[in-house]
């Protein structure tokens, strides 16, 4: 019975407090500001847009039985 006393009261908080500090340190920052992530999302819609061209004419061009 002892040793499940020690590892309720030792272990499992340690593994509680280290998932915390884990949770904490993982979230990333938020940006610096708007335009900065507005400018992001521009290019990723740009690209995407320019994807589905490049797969449009991709799929055009193959030949389908």
């Amino acid at each position: 019975m002892i040793p499940w006393l020690i590892f309720a009261v030792i272990v499992v908080p340690l593994v509680v407090v280290a998932y915390a500090m884990t949770r904490r340190r993982s979230t990333a920052p938020p940006p610096a500001n708007d335009s900065e992530l507005e400018r992001e999302f521009a290019a990723a819609e740009a690209y995407e847009a320019e994807w589905h061209e490049k797969d449009a004419e991709r799929f055009h061009d193959e030949r389908l039985p």
